[in-house]
């Protein structure tokens, strides 16, 4: 299993702009996800291991029951607790299936879709648990996880075709620009790979700018101020990646750097 931590994500979970009664519940949604998560990557098991794992934990999840998994429960009794709806974490387990399932992305529609089951459910469950819903739907949000979500795609293409042999480039994309699957293995990007990886960029700077809108579209304040402080990590990570080549380097953001972003953000939503 990954050790991998809440505090070792690109973008704050639980941040102190919540509110203290929320915390607990965000991080059992935090818990469950990355329990999950890890199922789908982890290397000592099959497809069909880790399909009939997460299967478990949909049943469980749906059932309420204690056993087997502990995060799955918390989970069960912290969604009973606040009357959030199950749906965003079935839609997670559901993304986590593909994962096992599905090692490459067709085209942008595809990432979308996928990004749909693997990234939006996560803010429309924190929407839901501060303040039942967004103004004028969840656009906005949709948007933003989707920004996030292939952010972080890049940032690990290296590391997700060695490890994981998954790609999350376009296929048709890389065809398009005569990029091979060894290329995302390479000492630094193809010139091919460069130009897919900066359409891809094109497209995340795209979905921030429809994001700008969430800020004033929740009700929560507390919300809508960690909301801008994570577009504004998300742009100056962009900015980042298309200045700096990921296939070269893992690329993120100091703490001291995210921190400042995150702050400024929240500030000015």
């Amino acid at each position: 299993m990954s050790a991998k931590g809440a505090g070792d994500e690109n973008f704050p979970v639980a941040s102190r702009l919540l509110p203290a009664k929320s915390r607990p519940h965000v991080m059992a949604f935090y818990a469950f996800a990355r329990g999950a998560d890890d199922i789908a990557d982890d290397p000592s098991l099959g497809s069909d291991e880790k399909l009939d794992i997460l299967r478990g934990m949909s049943e469980q999840l749906t059932h309420g029951l204690p056993t087997p998994s502990a995060a799955v429960y918390k989970l069960h009794q912290s969604l009973c607790d606040t009357g959030v709806t199950h749906t965003h974490a079935q839609d997670l387990l559901q993304a986590f299936m593909r994962d096992a399932q599905k090692p490459r992305t067709d085209d942008w529609a595809d990432l979308m879709a996928y990004c749909a089951l693997s990234a939006a459910p996560v803010g429309r469950y924190l929407i839901e648990l501060e303040d039942g819903q967004a103004e004028n739907g969840f656009a906005a949000n949709d948007a933003l996880c989707a920004a996030l979500q292939i952010l972080n795609h890049i940032q690990d293409v290296k590391d997700d075709y060695l490890s994981l042999k998954r790609i999350y480039v376009p296929a048709d994309w890389m065809v398009k620009y005569d990029v091979r699957d060894a290329d995302l293995a390479a000492g630094e990007s193809s010139p091919g790979l460069r130009k897919v990886l900066d359409l891809m960029l094109n497209r995340v700077d795209d979905l921030l700018t429809t994001a700008q809108a969430l800020p004033k579209d929740i009700r929560s304040k507390a919300l809508a101020r960690e909301a801008g402080g994570i577009i504004a990590i998300a742009k100056a990570l962009s900015k980042q990646l298309r200045a700096r080549d990921p296939v070269a380097e893992r690329i993120e953001l100091s703490k001291v750097q995210a921190a400042c972003h995150f702050i400024w953000g929240a500030i000015r939503a």
